[in-house]
């Protein structure tokens, strides 16, 4: 697969792995031997990058990245997040108690995701969202510490507004910067997307399919589990879901005109968009991981990728890419 960078450290496939919906969030999650085959599948087929966090499970999923990477230390990257206050109640995304950046904490999340992993060192850190009551200067000087003492290879932030990414740049290099983005969540390209390439910093889209959305596999919600996510996602409701899935059919006969599938359009756009992008989509499925590994190798011309972006305009999908909640944690 065609290598990219992210920052001046970091050197990986240009599509990574999104390991979140191996444990929970989509359909209620897979279970360990399965997401293990796919996880080492990815990497017999050149994917190096694979993306997790503590609160995803929560914890669970770093266990399971862990098992299934032992042993291929050397030939991947692996990325983790902090920056959450996980309470040991509830189940699932429901244990989020708030935001928790405060240096000891980023410094004790690190050592548990370690253990968990299994390995000596996490190759890129990310703050998984902005805390506003934690100066981002001292967020960006405790991973620094971490980077000094061996335990980091690399610094990231996730959702965090262009004057977060510069501040926190000055303190520590940022290797890359992680936001949802994709045909229908184009915020990055008006500040944030600018920035990263001013100051040398990789981009990581995640949910370069639209949450599954832009694969055109996904016609209604009444397959979905009553916990999945989507049924409570702005764009996935009623008159929204309509008006979206319009804009996927269009994408569907351009994809079918290429001679590629409609998730291969898609992540064949994101990654016309720059050299230093890598877009990380997630999957469950052996073959559908092969299918977006495929799409690296999607050829489009400046024709095409105007009659993409036509199919889908900016303006015109429905809906919020989260509930009220959500969307306060973004860009800040």
């Amino acid at each position: 697969m065609q290598q990219r960078h992210l920052g001046k450290d970091l050197r990986v496939g240009a599509i990574g792995l999104g390991c979140m919906g191996f444990t929970g969030v989509y359909d209620g999650g897979q279970d360990e031997a399965g997401a293990i085959d796919t996880l080492r599948r990815a990497v017999e087929i050149g994917v190096t990058l694979f993306d997790t966090a503590e609160v995803y499970g929560p914890y669970e999923n770093e266990e399971v990245v862990g098992k299934a990477l032992k042993g291929l230390r050397d030939k991947v990257v692996i990325a983790t997040k902090f920056g959450f206050d996980i309470s040991p109640e509830g189940k699932g995304l429901s244990r989020i108690a708030g935001l928790d950046s405060r240096p000891e904490h980023i410094k004790q999340v690190a050592d548990a995701s370690l253990k968990r992993l299994g390995i000596d060192h996490i190759d890129l850190l990310y703050q998984h969202r902005v805390d506003p009551n934690v100066p981002i200067e001292e967020v960006a000087g405790a991973v620094g510490e971490l980077i000094k003492a061996g335990k980091v290879r690399a610094f990231g932030l996730s959702e965090p507004s262009a004057d977060t990414i510069r501040r926190a740049h000055a303190v520590q290099p940022v290797s890359a910067v992680q936001s949802e983005y994709s045909l229908w969540t184009r915020d990055p390209e008006a500040a944030v997307l600018p920035t990263c390439k001013e100051l040398g910093i990789g981009f990581v889209p995640y949910s370069p399919l639209g949450r599954g959305f832009l694969s055109g596999a996904l016609k209604d919600l009444s397959s979905l589990p009553e916990d999945d996510y989507r049924r409570t996602s702005p764009r996935f409701q009623g008159d929204a879901l309509a008006a979206n899935l319009a804009l996927v059919a269009t994408l569907e006969k351009i994809a079918t005109a290429k001679g590629v599938t409609t998730a291969q359009l898609a992540l064949a756009w994101v990654l016309h968009q720059g050299d230093a992008i890598v877009p990380i989509p997630g999957t469950r499925k052996i073959s559908r991981l092969q299918e977006n590994v495929g799409a690296a190798d999607v050829v489009l011309s400046a024709a095409d990728l105007s009659e993409i972006e036509a199919a889908i305009p900016r303006e015109a999908v429905v809906g919020a890419r989260y509930t009220a909640p959500g969307m306060a944690m973004i860009n800040r």
